[in-house]
């Protein structure tokens, strides 16, 4: 094998595992569905699936992966160089916060929602210290202008403040701390009834140590 030729794991759970693939000089990250198990292959692939649709829409926009490819297996995705984070924390990082928030501005027009921002894993610190966006497992796709998919822009935001309060609490305004406090009817009934299935199953079953903030744990 080639010395430049290298895979490397970097999660591994119960819908399959991330690898880090180094080709030739190239890098680029892969989601391997082959170790999922029987039971669990079929959501497996349908958030794989979900990922692709996401990424084949942005495109390769700045600070958002790439799709490399897709066939039902494999999902290959450009590699983004940079620390989660909960690993680099932008505390007080007032300029960090201003680009994340232009960043999902761009991917909502797209018309994409992310739609798992609470968990600090899927912000990047890169080296240059600026923002980018990870993970489009959960990601909704549809017309930018139409009233469901404003909700959950809306709520893709919230999560961004909600960060920007943990790290960086002074620089909110006061249009940011008043939209804080409204809670949509979607978190109302995710909260209600999505959200202790959710525990149950990925607690007690899948065995992640979830905290939405770092996420399940390789």
């Amino acid at each position: 094998m080639n010395r430049d030729d290298d895979t490397r794991i970097l999660k591994s759970d119960s819908f399959g595992r991330i690898l880090l693939v180094r080709d030739g000089g190239r890098r680029f990250v892969r989601r391997d569905l082959g170790a999922t198990p029987w039971w669990l292959r079929l959501p497996a692939w349908w958030l794989a699936r979900r990922e692709a649709r996401a990424l084949r829409r942005l495109d390769g926009m700045a600070a958002t992966p790439r799709l490399l490819g897709w066939d039902g297996r494999w999902l290959d995705r450009s590699y983004m160089e940079g620390a989660a984070m909960h690993q680099r924390p932008p505390r007080g990082d007032v300029a960090w916060f201003r680009a994340a928030r232009r960043l999902l501005q761009q991917v909502h027009r797209k018309g994409i929602a992310h739609n798992d921002l609470a968990k600090e894993a899927n912000w990047l610190v890169r080296a240059d210290g600026s923002p980018a966006l990870i993970d489009f497992q959960l990601a909704v796709c549809g017309n930018p202008r139409s009233r469901w998919m404003r909700l959950l822009a809306r709520e893709d935001l919230r999560h961004l403040l909600k960060h920007k309060r943990m790290y960086c609490r002074d620089a909110l305004t006061p249009v940011e701390l008043r939209l804080l406090k409204r809670h949509s009817w979607v978190r109302e009934l995710w909260f209600a009834t999505g959200k202790p299935v959710y525990r149950f199953v990925t607690r007690r079953i899948l065995h992640w140590e979830d905290n939405e903030g770092q996420g399940p744990k390789a």
